[in-house]
């Protein structure tokens, strides 16, 4: 075969990086990073949201909280999606796939109390932090050590989210 065409043929062939873990590993995890990839930008979003429309006495602090942990969470983003292509799989091509992947509720509201924004956040981060959980028990499943060790410190990052939005929530 010439070189141009093995070139040709490299060029076409299917995006699936060699992986020692099986098919069956491949595609689930995969499938469960793409899913937490919709969460996290539907999450990414909606703290960014509520970052930008935050009003009252404490905006200040709401106002940076909120800036802080939304670049935190987008930095979640390109790890998990170079994870799924480390896997052979492919990631999230648009906001269209992120809508029907998403598991968290968007907030299309014109106005949310502060107290409101803080608490659906806690909620949300709680639950992106059990889908991680989830995630990872997929993970050791299929001996996959190397996703699973990235969402250990995932978990701890939406834990300490979590943590910041009860205490900032909260009314003594």
């Amino acid at each position: 075969m010439a070189k141009t065409d093995k070139a040709k043929q490299q060029r076409k062939a299917p995006l699936k990086t060699p992986s020692s873990l099986g098919e069956d590993a491949r595609r689930d995890i995969s499938a469960e990073l793409n899913a937490l990839l919709a969460d996290i930008f539907a999450l990414y979003l909606k703290t960014k949201n509520f970052h930008w429309h935050m009003t009252g006495p404490h905006f200040r602090d709401y106002h940076l909280m909120l800036d802080e942990q939304s670049d935190e969470i987008y930095a979640t983003t390109d790890p998990i999606a170079e994870r799924v292509r480390k896997l052979g799989g492919t990631t999230l091509r648009s906001i269209g796939q992120i809508s029907k992947q998403q598991r968290l509720s968007d907030n299309d509201a014109d106005f949310v109390t502060p107290q409101d924004m803080l608490a659906e956040l806690r909620e949300d981060n709680a639950r992106v932090a059990e889908y991680m959980r989830k995630t990872h028990a997929l993970c050791d499943e299929y001996n996959d050590v190397a996703t699973a060790s990235l969402l250990e410190n995932w978990i701890d990052e939406a834990e300490r989210r979590v943590w910041f939005l009860f205490e900032t929530g909260r009314s003594v």
